[in-house]
């Protein structure tokens, strides 16, 4: 994730972060279940996801700290 991105997300509401995260994670799932089925073209993509999952969840903890 680019830098501008992890600006952008640190920018939203609490509400945004986690409906992010409720996509990060099926997103997440579908990967997993495809590359489980068959492998898929870019496993890297799996970390990128579990990573991007990790921040929105520490964006969200520390939102939740603030308040």
């Amino acid at each position: 994730m680019k830098t501008n991105e992890k600006e952008a997300l640190k920018q939203k509401t609490l509400a945004e972060l986690n409906e992010a995260l409720g996509k990060a994670k099926e997103k997440k799932f579908n990967l997993l279940f495809k590359h489980s089925t068959t492998p898929i073209a870019n496993p890297m993509e799996i970390r990128a996801v579990r990573r991007e999952i990790a921040l929105l969840q520490t964006l969200i903890n520390q939102k939740k700290e603030q308040n």
